[in-house]
Parts: structure tokens; C-alpha cells; sequence
């Protein structure tokens, strides 16, 4: 309820000096509405308010407005933050919006009524010495991050891509845009979006992957930061497509989303926190409940670490000390991790030293992920990701002086363009709109008509993705072992440079250099060869021979000419015990488990 008194120049916010709740809350209020709102004590200004009581002081703030009406209670603390930057919607719902007013009135009177309560446990969730948040710096180190990331991903890409993709490669990019032209229409360069469509040779391959290190090195020297993480972007989806099966991995659809949300970061600083944040959320919980919906017993049972280090794509050498572990050791972790994935994502939303626990927690899993398996740069982006769950307070405290000191000169404080804001704010709703359709969608839900139509008129873009790795846990470590013979009689073993082979080799350390033929002849040994055709075409170009291919395999049994026959077998493989290894000096035993595909010959 409002009257009215005396006109004054500027708001007043009056206040209980003797509340130590209210001057917490006061000092971060004046420090977000700057000289817009004056602030007072009661103690000092109520004899010029005789018409408020002093038991109306003591029980709620009271605002004075220019015209000298006055209001109290939720209203006047809505009252005053209008005044503070993107503040206003709260004293919009508190006017329009139905039951709102009533609410804020109730929950207002019940802190009011608390205050010295709740004094403690506001300085222990946002700080001593709460000010307004800011994130220059933090938006200044993510997209430096942003552009490390790049750099490993093209990097990667690059020195493989050949053999991967290009014209004597194992899945020629020519080869599958011949058959996008057969069988789609104009509609396929909204589909399949990418600048391989103007050129589609090895030197164009060539171009894209390194013209992608070129912008990366910019953006970490912040060198046209806006172009460069767009134009990241947009080379980075056409590799995404080109790839075909060796580029569908989840952190490149995540690197795709964070990379677009880096650009909305740029031109407003804002929505792209927000986004940022809500990809984390998104990233975390969606990994830790896809482990639980799936129904795999190994998560319900609490025994997924016990198989994990053993049966994972590519493991370090940690993975073979952490496999042996004790086995409540073991449990306690997997337990750990649902807490990381499942709770912690919760607290992103939070009071800020409750976002910091989930930002240290998610931190740790992934430091520990990295230690103990080989995940291309998926792991140092979520952790890059981390960072926008922090403010500029936050990281100065952590930032020698001297170094902060030389950041501090480097970032920069400008403010978005209001068409600019908009734009961001409308692809905010956008994302959050069918990114929520997604997430009721896994839980079981209906996704409505309109939201399917969105979803899938974006999907070509990869800008809302649902993600979840190892949803199901394997127990078992087949490998494709492929040799090479002259005669069908004396068979030798082609050796790759990271994935399991010779039993006597310790795992190697390859993050975040990603060998994506290793990663994806782990998936191939969980299926038939006839799932996997991809599979043969790799062994015909080891009897052709194709200089690209063989530049992805760490040592050629053949290298003066090729092998008149090429077979696949398959092996089950297990890490050696502590007793094996001590006396062996082996990290892996294996046992033959049959032929995976016969032998063949260019003749064949």
C-alpha cells in the first residue's frame, strides 16, 4: 500500500541501520542502482518522515519516490531494483502477474520477521563482500579457452583428415556428396550444412582444418573475436558433416553448441552466461540420468567403475591402477559420480558460492576422466565450460595480482547494441524452448508438435544437442586386430598407435589429439562386420596401398609394398592382475575370439 509525502529529488530507500541483514543486503543494492536511489538508516532520516511510523521502519524497508509516495515490503525492494540494470521484470510480475505480489508479500514478511537468521547464511552463500556480479573477465578467459579447444580440435582433425576423408582416404568426401546429390535435392544444403559444397578436394580439406588453426590462434589472441569464433563455427559444422562416422562424436556436437553460445557471448554478455550455464546443466544431468534410465545394471549396482577403466575406448596408463583399485573404492566413486551428475548440476542455480560447489565438483570428475582415459578435448571443455560458473570476483581472488593486473587491460567493458541484445534474448527463449522439449522428451514425456517442428528445423545446426556418455556399461574389451600376408600362411599384425594390440605396450597418453580410427574400430568390435562397411573399405585401402591411410597406424608390417591379403580377427582383452604383470611385464592378456572378417584381396 503506497501514500504520499514530500517530493524529493531521487528514490530513498530507507532501511534498519541496526540490522546487519539489511546493510548486508543495502551496500549490494546501492552498488547495482549506483546514485539512481539514495539510502538511508531509519536511525538518521525518520524524524523527516513523521508520517511513517517508527514500528513501520522497524517491521519493512520503505521507498520514497520522487512524487513522495512511499511503499514498503516486497514493492519497495521491487521498487528499487527497477532502477538497476535489466532489473525491472520483477517489479513488472510483481504488477501484473497474478498471486506474485502476494507471494513476494508473504516470503518478504517472513524473512523480515527472521532477519538476524538469515544474516549468516547470506554472507556464507554469496560472500562477505557481495557485489554485483560481473563476468568481463570470466567471458574474456572463456573464449581464450574457447579458442585453445579449437585449435586441439582442427589441430586433430587436420593431420588426419586425409586418411580419414579425403580423395584416397578410407570414406572419400567425394564419394558421400555423390550420393547426397542422389538422393536429396536443394533441400541438402540446409541438411547437410558446409562450405565443402563450393569445393570438396583435399586441398579444400586441407584448407578448412587449417584455416580453423588460423582463427583459433586469433581468438586466443583475441585478435577479431567476434568473426573468428563465428566463422570456428561454421568450419567446424562443415567437418561435423564431412566426417560422416568418424566426426559423430558427442564432444563434437558439444563443441558445436558451446561454440555458437561463445558467439551469442560475444555480442551479449548476459544471455550467453545464461545459455553457457544451462549447457552445463544440461551436459551434467543428462550424463548422469541416461546411466539410470537405460536400466544397466552395472549403474543401478554401483560396480560401472569396476568394468569402466578396463573397457573404455582408450584408456592412459592410470586406467590400469585405477582398475585395481579396492573394490569399495570402486563403488564409493560411481556413487560419487551420480552425486557430481545428478545433484550437483542443480546448485548452477544457486546462490553463487552453491554454483562454485558444483563448479569444483564437476572440475574434479572431469580432472579425474582426463587422468585415467583419453577422451579427444571433451574433458577441457567442460571444464572450460566451468568457468562461466564463476564471476570476475571470484577469479580475481584466484589470479596472482600481477597477472590480473595484465588481463585486467586486455578485457573489454563494452556494451552489447540493443538490436543485438534483442537477437540474443529471442535465440535464448529459442534454445531453452526446445532444449526443455528435449529433456521432457528422455524422461518420458510428449514432445509437443510445435517443439518437434523447431527441434528439427535447427537440428541440421547442432545448436541444441542432448548428451549422456556410457549410458550402458561394457564388461567385455573386444579389439579388431587386423594382419596383413603375402602368401595366406605367415600372417603379420598391423599396429595402431594408441588402441590396444601387442599386450606388452602400456597404454598411451593422447588427449586431446583425438585418433579417431582407434576410437571408431572400438565401437566396430561391439557389432558384426556387417555392420560396420566402413570396416572393409579400410582394409582394401591397406592392400591398394594408400599413403593417407597407412599415416594412421602407428607401425606397417608392409611398408615396401602391400600385403596380397588382409584379414580382421577378433580378440577379447582384459588387463593383466598385479601377480601377471609383476611376473609378465604385460598390461594386457588376450584370447583369440574368432574371425571378425575373412581374408581379402584386391582379386576378391
Amino acid at each position: 500500500m503506497q501514500t504520499t509525502i514530500a517530493k524529493r529529488d531521487e528514490p530513498l530507500l530507507i532501511y534498519d541501520g541496526d540490522c546487519k541483514f539489511c546493510v548486508y543486503w543495502m551496500h549490494h543494492w546501492q552498488r547495482l542502482t549506483g546514485d539512481r536511489v539514495a539510502y538511508a538508516p531509519y536511525q538518521e532520516v525518520a524524524r523527516q518522515y513523521p508520517e511513517i511510523p517508527v514500528e513501520a521502519f522497524q517491521r519493512a524497508v520503505q521507498y520514497v519516490a520522487p512524487d513522495g509516495k512511499i511503499a514498503s515490503g516486497a514493492e519497495a525492494c521491487f521498487l528499487t531494483l527497477s532502477d538497476a540494470e535489466g532489473k525491472g521484470l520483477w517489479l513488472t510480475l510483481y504488477r501484473h502477474l497474478p498471486g506474485f505480489a502476494a507471494t513476494t508479500e508473504g516470503v518478504y514478511a517472513l524473512v523480515a520477521s527472521h532477519r538476524s537468521a538469515f544474516y549468516r547464511p547470506s554472507v556464507w552463500l554469496w560472500g562477505r563482500d557481495y557485489e554485483p556480479p560481473r563476468f568481463d573477465l570470466v567471458s574474456w578467459l572463456f573464449l581464450r579457452a574457447m579458442g585453445v579447444i579449437y585449435l586441439a580440435a582442427f589441430a586433430s582433425f587436420g593431420m588426419q583428415a586425409l586418411g580419414l576423408i579425403g580423395s584416397h582416404g578410407i570414406l572419400p568426401l567425394s564419394e558421400f556428396m555423390d550420393a547426397i546429390r542422389s538422393q536429396v535435392g536443394p533441400e541438402r544444403y540446409w541438411w547437410f550444412p558446409m562450405i565443402f559444397w563450393f569445393d570438396h578436394s583435399d586441398l579444400a580439406i586441407q584448407a578448412v582444418c587449417w584455416a580453423g588453426v588460423a582463427l583459433s590462434i586469433l581468438l586466443i589472441f583475441n585478435a577479431m573475436p567476434r568473426v573468428s569464433v563465428l566463422l570456428l563455427y561454421v568450419l567446424y559444422l562443415s567437418l561435423f558433416n564431412a566426417g560422416q562416422i568418424f566426426m559423430g562424436f558427442q564432444w563434437d556436437m558439444l563443441l558445436l553448441e558451446a561454440g555458437f553460445l561463445a558467439f551469442i557471448l560475444s555480442i551479449a554478455m548476459k544471455p550467453g552466461i545464461w545459455l553457457l550455464r544451462w549447457l552445463v546443466f544440461r551436459f551434467m544431468f543428462l550424463s548422469g540420468a541416461v546411466k539410470l534410465l537405460s536400466g544397466d545394471p552395472t549403474w543401478s549396482n554401483l560396480s560401472a567403475l569396476s568394468f569402466h577403466f578396463q573397457t573404455q575406448p582408450l584408456p592412459t596408463p592410470i586406467a590400469w591402477y585405477a582398475h585395481h583399485l579396492p573394490w569399495a573404492i570402486l563403488t564409493a566413486s560411481t556413487a560419487a559420480t551420480f552425486v557430481i551428475e545428478l545433484i550437483l548440476p542443480f546448485f548452477i542455480f544457486c546462490p553463487r558460492r552453491l554454483r562454485f560447489v558444483a563448479a569444483f565438483g564437476i572440475l574434479l570428475l572431469q580432472v579425474l576422466i582426463f587422468i585415467t582415459g583419453n577422451y579427444a578435448f571433451m574433458n577441457l571443455l567442460a571444464m572450460a565450460l566451468c568457468i562461466v560458473l564463476f564471476d570476475d570476483a571470484a577469479l580475481r581472488k584466484v589470479t596472482p595480482l600481477r597477472l590480473a593486473r595484465v588481463l585486467q587491460r586486455h578485457v573489454g567493458t563494452s556494451k552489447p547494441r540493443v538490436v543485438a541484445s534483442y537477437a540474443a534474448e529471442a535465440f535464448a527463449l529459442l534454445i531453452v524452448f526446445v532444449s526443455i522439449a528435449q529433456l521432457h522428451a528422455i524422461f518420458g514425456g510428449r514432445i509437443s508438435s510445435a517443439a518437434m517442428l523447431v527441434d528439427e528445423e535447427i537440428s541440421p545446426l547442432h545448436l541444441v544437442n542432448t548428451y549422456g556418455l556410457f549410458a550402458v556399461m561394457t564388461t567385455t574389451r573386444p579389439e579388431i586386430i587386423f594382419e596383413g600376408s603375402d602368401d595366406g600362411v605367415h600372417w603379420r599384425e598391423y599396429a595402431f598407435r594408441y588402441k590396444p594390440g601387442d599386450v606388452m605396450r602400456r597404454p598411451r597418453w593422447n588427449a586431446p589429439y583425438q585418433p579417431r580410427l582407434d576410437w571408431q574400430l572400438w565401437f566396430a568390435a561391439m557389432e558384426p562386420a556387417s555392420q560396420n562397411p566402413w570396416v572393409m573399405r579400410f582394409m582394401q585401402r591397406l592392400l591398394e596401398p594408400s599413403p593417407d591411410v597407412n599415416a594412421l597406424l602407428g607401425d606397417n608390417p608392409f611398408p615396401h609394398k602391400p600385403p596380397l591379403y588382409v584379414r580382421a580377427l577378433l580378440y577379447d582383452y582384459r588387463y593383466t592382475s598385479r601377480a601377471e604383470r609383476e611376473a609378465t611385464g604385460a598390461w594386457w592378456v588376450r584370447q583369440p575370439e574368432g574371425i571378425y572378417c575373412p581374408a581379402i584381396s584386391l582379386g576378391m
